[in-house]
């Protein structure tokens, strides 16, 4: 019965904190590969042929109000607080943009019509980016796990500056302060 009242938007007290594998190690200076994801807003964005600065915040996947949660979800390191995550970058949106931040994205697994749904119920005044193929994920060799048959990338946040990735926040816990960390890391 308590599955039935899931709500995304709030975070249990005793979740389990991710611990730094290396498995984002890789990624400060990484080269943003050429290709494209579908964006909510209905745009094709390639990260690779941005310019200037673009945060990028990546993320296993929202849930919805009332809708239960994947197996063990709430035991995963870092599975849960997708949703907080994405509406800490909302509601520090207009401050990303003074610190010169040009674009910023969210990007899952999730296929385009779930992410619409999500920025629509979230009013997120920027893009999710669906990499449901996992083409991005495999180029760029990202952290995942599988449950209930989906593979998830894990919980980070990537600064990226003309396509290269320049600052890599993994493991990001807890995920609803995810934008704070990065506008202190701006402000250094």
């Amino acid at each position: 019965m308590a599955e039935a009242l899931h709500d995304p938007n709030v975070l249990p007290d005793d979740l389990p904190a991710p611990q730094d594998d290396g498995a984002a190690q890789h990624l400060t200076g990484f080269r943003l590969p050429d290709l494209a994801l579908a964006a909510t807003d209905g745009a094709e964005v390639n990260l690779s042929k941005l310019k200037g600065r673009t945060v990028v915040y990546v993320y296993p996947r929202t849930g919805r109000p009332g809708q239960p949660l994947p197996t063990g979800w709430d035991a995963i390191p870092g599975a849960r607080g997708c949703t907080p995550q994405s509406c800490g970058f909302r509601d520090h949106f207009a401050e990303l943009k003074q610190l010169g931040v040009d674009a910023l994205y969210g990007l899952s697994t999730q296929d385009g019509a779930y992410q619409r749904e999500v920025a629509e119920r979230l009013h997120l005044p920027f893009a999710i980016l669906s990499d449901a193929e996992l083409k991005l994920t495999r180029a760029m060799r990202l952290p995942t796990f599988t449950v209930d048959g989906m593979t998830l990338i894990k919980r980070m946040a990537w600064v990226i500056d003309d396509a290269v990735v320049s600052q890599v926040f993994y493991p990001v816990f807890p995920p609803d302060r995810s934008a704070e960390e990065i506008i202190a890391w701006l402000k250094r």
